[in-house]
């Protein structure tokens, strides 16, 4: 029985555009004309009998029956590059492409992947720092760290922990606050905290005035003390004596640990949403994939 298939070239042009939300990105992407690009996907919707996309200015979003397309095809023309990639270089990929947040990369995620490729010598790894979105797909990623759930809903998502933070310092900080070490938080004052701005993109992950609600004290924090970029960066700071930092326990855990830093209180928040291990559906059986995601879990 023959296959029933659209024009592959119709399918390339949709699945650009969808993914860009952008005839002209998905012309760019595909060295073609946005007029090109828009003939395919009105070719692939004559085929289908479907309505694929709405026009928002100069956007385009995908209809209930595109984003059902999509859900379809962006696998199967990930598994066609993949196969032709393999086919093209004579070899199987063995090197496994991991996608993950920044200071989860370092604190967390690196330790466990030095064990894992001690005793899996011959699988080797790309790892890659960025923040979500990512395109699995265009970057032939395998496996994807990502703090938030529902941010990638077409792939294989498993909850891997929920974070919380506490106030972390080191012996070197009592020594500078001796108070500190028997009054705890009530002695540090306001300047010496070190503060984590994440950015934009997020709003759930717990700050000062939220942990001092959460003890009762109605104390007014000021931004006075330090500001840092990165959540690693905060433990950094605080493990050399700066200040107290509210910290995250699972990327501090070998400092906890060593005593390099210990926390002023063991009143803890957590974090407003939990971290996740995110695979592509096609590459579900792939047994280094699998064997990685057992070690990491465990």
């Amino acid at each position: 029985m023959p296959l029933n298939l659209p024009p592959l070239n119709a399918l390339r042009a949709f699945e650009a555009a969808a993914r860009t939300g952008s005839y002209v990105a998905a012309a760019f992407e595909l060295h073609v004309s946005p007029a090109a690009v828009s003939q395919h996907v009105r070719n692939l919707e004559d085929y289908l009998g479907k309505k694929l996309f709405s026009r928002h200015n100069n956007r385009v979003v995908l209809t209930d029956a595109g984003q059902a397309v999509q859900a379809g095809i962006s696998e199967s023309l990930l598994s066609i590059s993949t196969l032709t990639e393999q086919v093209k270089s004579g070899t199987t990929r063995s090197r496994l492409v991991i996608s993950c947040v920044s200071s989860f990369a370092e604190r967390w995620l690196v330790p466990r992947l030095v064990g894992y490729s001690l005793q899996h010598n011959p699988v080797r790894f790309d790892l890659r720092i960025e923040d979500d979105p990512v395109d699995f797909a265009r970057h032939k990623i395998d496996l994807r760290i990502s703090y938030g759930t529902g941010l990638y809903p077409e792939m294989i998502s498993t909850q891997l922990l929920q974070d919380e933070v506490m106030p972390l310092c080191s012996e070197a900080y009592f020594v500078r606050n001796p108070r500190a070490r028997t009054l705890k938080m009530e002695a540090v004052p306001d300047e010496d905290l070190i503060h984590t701005n994440w950015g934009p993109s997020f709003m759930s992950h717990p700050t000062w005035q939220e942990w001092f609600a959460k003890t009762g004290v109605a104390r007014p924090v000021a931004t006075k003390g330090y500001q840092v970029g990165m959540s690693n960066l905060a433990l950094n700071l605080a493990r050399d004596g700066l200040g107290v930092a509210l910290g995250q326990r699972s990327m501090a855990a070998e400092e906890l640990k060593a005593g390099r830093l210990v926390p002023v209180s063991e009143t803890s928040v957590a974090l407003g949403q939990p971290y996740c291990l995110v695979q592509p559906k096609n590459k579900s059986q792939r047994a280094a994939i699998s064997k990685l995601i057992e070690w990491i879990v465990a």
